[in-house]
């Protein structure tokens, strides 16, 4: 290490104030380091062969592994270990021009920041030098703990594990002609989802692999060995092959130690530079070769075996997480900084490099930074059917306008895990037809299908997240039941959406066939909990359960989903045929305002009933008519849109991109609600009626579900959890009372 003279540092690029320790310059660095190996005007190298670009692509790995344990050492927070172990695959992907990388791993987030850092794309933060980067890593407004949708260059978030490849899949579908890896950590290979929905999708869009799964195989998880640790080489070349991958390229370190480490997993960093410079040039010849399968057709993988922590201040396990003792000051922490320490001019060398790479800085350059174009659905033609006349199904009246998306925008995607024809939406196999390499029409099946049918929740909602998240519409379709399954990548996307620095379409959902309509199919498929979900949630600002009440209001409802940008919009329906109560215009001021009056009655007092749901409607009407006809006042208000209810304290809408300050006011909800006694009413989670008991001085209660159990109807599963007209009327008089 050499000491920061004052020569020295008249020499140092200004970007590295805040850089702890400055190094020596490294043998044949006047040979192999005069020149950037990729050119001005260039966006790579010209030969993944050329002996000044592997040298220099090494200089780049340590430069990220340097950044990634300073400036996580500098808040004593954070996790350096497992992007360490990947990073020789991570540069050698830019070096060779391609910058739109995922990550599965949240934890990897401060390599992945080191990166955008050297390649200027957080200048568009105003970090323009390591000291403020080391000021605002895990800080608020600042580079957070994991990956977000806020930091320029980054195309996705990352958090829990089991969903970046959601994230590549949809790039690639959208983007076929650039390369979209995501790295994968071996802790995380043991998500049983990440290979069948990539199998999945690769049976459904055969012709689409240039997204590249990069295996970082380190021999450990976050507290202990990982759970293919035991595994051979061979072993994983037949897993991968086995799941449908048809080239598997495997660079193991071991293959290169001269340093006599022990064990299957060696610390590259630990050998002589002649054979780190070996290993760096098979990875970048490995990636240069992943890469161009990947795009010419061939579902491939890249697997760097290497241990965790190279290079950093511990390995295996250990150099997973810093802790309070890990601070700058820390000797493990100064030793390893000072091993990892380049020089000036190497500093400069791998910023110049980096910030050409892909033709600029990932925040200039990448895929998600532009806005994708998508066409005008200006002609979309709604149905409606008359107030009173003839029952009709919800769900088929929004299949018939999800066709219409599906036909005027070619890239739109449905997806369903049960089945569209199960939940009364058929029309829209009908229109789009499934996704199938057997082409059958009796089931509506083409291998040029819009409708994506796995047979995994996650797997439907990662695609149709992903494909908003990256700017494209979707739909994904659900039985409310098993949504659940499908929540957590959708509600990670959300949160990333209300951080985004663009517009993108909001991720919309469909879930239909609730608890009140599967009596005789039983608990299993009774959970209207989830509503508790999607309740707590809409204090996020950005999330907006709707509940239409018939027909012609579940096509309002889609027709402003459609309209919207940056939030999520959970559209929730029944499949049974049920009474035309509201117009489309009353439908559309029900969506704005929140809720709408459905029904009226005059009389000495007044009961208010706040309804959820469409079939709830069916006991709250024939109680309303038991209490007029005893001289009681009523007013039934179908709860629409429960997130315009609250008040605006209530909700954390100001720090939404795309803010949506739409609240019903206090004269009007008081117009709306106010009585002598009101009563919420829901066949869910009683917590989406919060809105409106936060802002209701009433005597008031709540009937909602319970639990659920066999019935034959959903009127006796409704009387099994107390919600009758003769039930509701009791606690009105008692309430007036």
């Amino acid at each position: 290490m050499t000491a920061v003279t004052p020569n020295l540092a008249s020499a140092i690029p200004s970007f590295c104030d805040g850089i702890q320790y400055f190094g020596d310059v490294w043998p044949e660095f006047d040979r192999y380091g005069q020149t950037p190996a990729i050119a001005k005007d260039e966006m790579a190298i010209a030969d993944p062969t050329d002996e000044a670009a592997v040298y220099q692509t090494l200089l780049a790995a340590d430069a990220l592994r340097y950044l990634t344990l300073q400036i996580t050492a500098s808040k004593a927070s954070g996790h350096p270990g497992g992007f360490a172990s990947s990073v020789e695959a991570y540069v050698s992907l830019v070096m060779l021009g391609h910058k739109n990388i995922f990550t599965e791993v949240g934890h990897h987030a401060p390599g992945f920041y080191s990166a955008m850092f050297m390649d200027r794309s957080l200048e568009a933060m105003g970090i323009e030098t390591v000291q403020k980067m080391r000021d605002c890593y895990r800080e608020r407004h600042g580079l957070l703990g994991h990956l977000s949708g806020q930091i320029p260059g980054l195309l996705g978030p990352a958090g829990p594990l089991g969903q970046g490849q959601h994230f590549a899949m949809a790039a690639a579908l959208l983007h076929r002609e650039k390369l979209f890896p995501f790295t994968l950590g071996d802790g995380g290979l043991g998500e049983p989802y990440i290979m069948s929905s990539m199998g999945h999708f690769h049976t459904a869009f055969p012709e689409v692999t240039n997204f590249l799964p990069v295996l970082v195989w380190n021999g450990f998880s976050q507290e202990h060995h990982s759970m293919v640790s035991l595994q051979s080489n061979e072993a994983m070349v037949r897993y991968w092959k086995g799941n449908g991958f048809d080239e598997v390229i495997l660079i193991d370190a071991k293959d290169y130690d001269d340093a006599k480490q022990s064990g299957a997993y060696v610390d590259s960093t630990a050998f002589s530079l002649e054979q780190r410079l070996a290993f760096m040039k098979a990875v970048l010849i490995g990636t240069d070769q992943a890469a161009r399968l990947a795009l010419g057709g061939k579902l491939t993988v890249l697997i760097l075996k290497q241990l965790k922590g190279a290079g950093v201040h511990a390995l295996g396990a250990k150099s997973h997480n810093l802790y309070g003792h890990h601070t700058l000051d820390n000797p493990d922490i100064v030793a390893a900084l000072k091993r990892r320490s380049l020089s000036p001019e190497s500093w400069d060398l791998v910023r110049t490099n980096l910030s050409r790479a892909g033709g600029g800085p990932a925040a200039e350059t990448v895929v998600t930074e532009s806005v994708l174009p998508l066409p005008d659905l200006s002609a979309l033609t709604l149905e409606e059917y008359p107030v009173g006349g003839d029952p009709k199904v919800a769900t088929t009246a929004m299949g018939l306008l999800v066709g219409q998306v599906g036909q005027i925008d070619r890239k739109y995607l449905v997806t369903n895990a049960d089945g569209n024809e199960a939940s009364g939406i058929g029309n829209i196999n009908q229109a789009l037809k499934i996704i199938h390499p057997t082409d059958d029409p009796l089931y509506f099946q083409s291998p040029q299908g819009q409708v994506y049918e796995p047979l995994s929740e996650d797997a439907c909602a990662g695609l149709a997240a992903g494909l908003a998240l990256l700017g494209s519409r979707s739909l994904w379709c659900s039985y409310e039941s098993f949504a659940i399954n499908g929540l957590p990548i959708w509600q990670t996307v959300i949160q990333a959406m209300a951080e985004l620095r663009r517009p993108t379409p909001s991720t919309i959902t469909l879930f239909t066939a609730g608890a009140l309509e599967q009596g005789r199919n039983g608990w299993t498929h009774q959970r209207p909990e989830i509503e508790a979900y999607f309740a707590a949630m809409m204090r996020n600002g950005n999330v907006f359960p709707i509940f239409p009440p018939d027909a012609n209001s579940i096509q309002a409802a889609y027709e402003w989903a459609l309209s919207t940008r940056n939030k999520g919009v959970v559209i929730t329906a029944s499949k049974s045929p049920l009474p035309i109560r509201v117009t489309l215009e009353q439908a559309r001021q029900g969506l704005q305002d929140g809720a709408l009056v459905l029904q009226e009655a005059t009389g000495s007092k007044t009961v208010v009933f706040a309804v959820v749901g469409d079939m709830t409607l069916i006991p709250v009407l024939e109680a309303a008519s038991l209490l007029e006809a005893e001289g009681v006042g009523v007013r039934v208000v179908s709860v629409m849109n429960p997130r315009r209810l609250y008040r605006a304290q209530d909700v954390a809408w100001e720090s939404c991109a795309e803010a949506d300050d739409g609240f019903l006011s206090d004269e009007q909800f008081e117009a709306m609600f106010g009585g002598d006694a009101l009563i919420g009413v829901t066949g869910g989670a009683s917590t989406m009626l919060e809105p409106i008991l936060l802002r209701s001085t009433a005597n008031r209660d709540v009937f909602a579900w319970k639990r659920g159990e066999t019935t034959a109807s959903a009127g006796e599963l409704m009387a099994f959890n107390g919600i009758t007209a003769e039930a509701l009327k009791g606690r009105s008089l008692s309430l007036l009372a």
